[in-house]
């Protein structure tokens, strides 16, 4: 359990250090302010309909389409405002999404059981 919990954590840290910035609550608020601001809910829709941030599209990221459809939806030149239920899955999805060429990524820390309206 140990070496599993060890390799996650490298997991996540290197995840978090490929190009995108992960932020606090109070960073991410101040950045859905940009008019050009995407953001993007990560998590399953059943997790969504528990509710999610005010404006935010969902994109699944366990779907084999998630790519696809990130690509299709969002403008790669925007800031892309990503979160998920813990921190996990959008560190991804924002490592994703930087490989994949968009400009500015941005995690939320903590992500949605941590936030606050």
């Amino acid at each position: 359990m140990k070496a599993f919990t060890l390799s996650f954590s490298l997991f996540l840290l290197a995840a978090c250090s490929y190009g995108q910035k992960r932020v606090s609550q109070s960073e991410f608020k101040k950045l859905m302010k940009d008019s050009n601001a995407q953001i993007v809910d990560v998590r399953t829709a059943n997790e969504v309909s528990h509710g999610k941030i005010q404006g935010s599209l969902n994109i699944d990221y366990f779907k084999a389409d998630f790519m696809e459809t990130a690509k299709s939806k969002l403008d790669k030149n925007k800031p892309v405002l990503v979160y998920c239920a813990a921190g996990g899955r959008s560190a991804s999805a924002a490592k994703d999404l930087k490989k994949a060429g968009f400009k500015k990524v941005y995690d939320l820390e903590g992500g949605y059981d941590n936030w606050k309206e």
